[in-house]
């Protein structure tokens, strides 16, 4: 192949290529001229969105820096009437936040009493079988034989008859009595002993108190000693009720609080009652506080273990407050609709409390101003469409 035909080869493509770029350009320029051409710089510039927006916003008459993704909607009556919108004048109220917490009735624990014998033996009589039992105080629990007290008995009789013979007051009747007074025995008891002259085989256990028996550790046959618990009483005619008061509450509540308790299952009224301690940790599978209330159950119809609820109603400062559904938040914002005779402005807003039906508003509304408490969502659609140029957007046409 000679030099002039490898020429010819390299150098034809190329010609081919700049002149179909030529040629290209040229048909693009033209379009462009002709206006035609629909992503040209000047379209770019002043699209066809540019002179509706303008349009409303100086329609408005509102500060577009504010609110540049929405403006004022101009609705009519029927359109209100579609949209399902309504209108409620902006007033101040006391915020009354609302707390619900878990409750639960518990025994009192400084009325709960735990029964024990102050000697070595063996269970021989249960006069109280079961869990659950009323009891008062001083009744008849158990009785004990002791190998322990029946000696310090016989000791004490043989000292007795001893002195009664030489007629002379003896130290040792003295301390043995103490002695069986420190082993359990009642004055009774001892009065009894030393009138018919022989020793108690059983030794009588006593009700402390007055209450419900709510554990019984023995049986007829138990060993016991000074450390066994053999039944534990409680007085159950004044209850706890320990309410778990969520973390969001936690700092309103105080000592002298005032609750509504409520427990359905007991087929006792609600009743109120004030907080009377604060449990200074939190538990770590609730992480609630835990706070308590002493209160009285004379119908026993408080059982421990009931479940019911503790309502806080705690009143606030008297502030500017609008329903929850009137505020719209887009996240970097929140806004409501004010109603400014036959339209409907957003407005920023700045919040404050949020309830479960209202929210405080700290700044951009004053008492007296008009604002749209339902049928925002809709309005709040137009509006966006309308600040992007689709005017007569999604609300109905009258």
């Amino acid at each position: 192949m000679t030099s002039t035909s490898r020429l010819r080869r390299v150098v034809a493509p190329l010609v081919s290529a700049v002149t179909t770029t030529a040629l290209l350009s040229g048909a693009l320029w033209i379009q462009h001229a002709r206006g035609g051409w629909p992503f040209s710089p000047r379209e770019q510039a002043a699209g066809p969105a540019a002179a509706p927006v303008a349009a409303a916003q100086d329609m408005a008459g509102m500060d577009a820096s504010a609110m540049p993704d929405r403006v004022p909607v101009d609705v009519t009556p029927s359109m209100l009437q579609a949209l399902g919108v309504r209108i409620e004048e902006v007033g101040r109220e006391s915020l009354t936040q609302t707390i619900q917490a878990v409750a639960t009735v518990a025994p009192d624990e400084a009325r709960i009493s735990h029964a024990h014998t102050r000697v070595a033996g063996w269970v021989e009589q249960l006069d109280v079988n079961t869990t659950g039992e009323m009891v008062r105080a001083g009744q008849p629990l158990a009785r004990i034989f002791s190998q322990e007290l029946l000696s310090s008995q016989t000791e004490y009789l043989a000292a007795r008859r001893a002195t009664a013979a030489s007629g002379i007051a003896s130290a040792v009747i003295a301390s043995g009595r103490t002695r069986l007074t420190v082993l359990g025995m009642s004055p009774e008891e001892i009065t009894e002993i030393e009138q018919t002259g022989e020793p108690k085989r059983l030794v009588t256990l006593v009700a402390p108190r007055s209450g419900v028996v709510v554990n019984r550790g023995i049986s007829v046959g138990t060993a016991v000693d000074p450390s066994t618990p053999l039944l534990t009483i409680a007085d159950l005619s004044r209850v706890w009720v320990l309410a778990e008061v969520p973390e969001a509450g936690m700092a309103a509540i105080r000592l002298g609080s005032t609750a509504r308790l409520e427990f359905p299952a007991s087929g006792r009224d609600p009743f109120a009652a004030r907080v009377d301690f604060l449990y200074p940790t939190l538990p770590e599978r609730t992480r609630t506080l835990r706070v308590r209330f002493s209160v009285g159950n004379p119908l026993g119809t408080l059982r421990p273990g009931l479940y019911g609820n503790a309502i806080f109603e705690l009143p606030g400062a008297t502030t500017l407050t609008v329903p929850r559904d009137a505020v719209v938040d887009t996240g970097r914002q929140q806004h409501v609709f004010v109603s400014t005779e036959d339209r409907f402005e957003p407005r920023p807003v700045t919040l404050g409390v949020q309830l479960a039906d209202r929210i405080e508003i700290l700044s951009g509304l004053t008492a007296g101003e008009r604002i749209v408490s339902a049928g925002v969502f809709l309005l709040d659609s137009e509006s966006r469409l309308r600040a992007t140029g689709g005017m007569g957007g999604h609300a109905p046409r009258a």
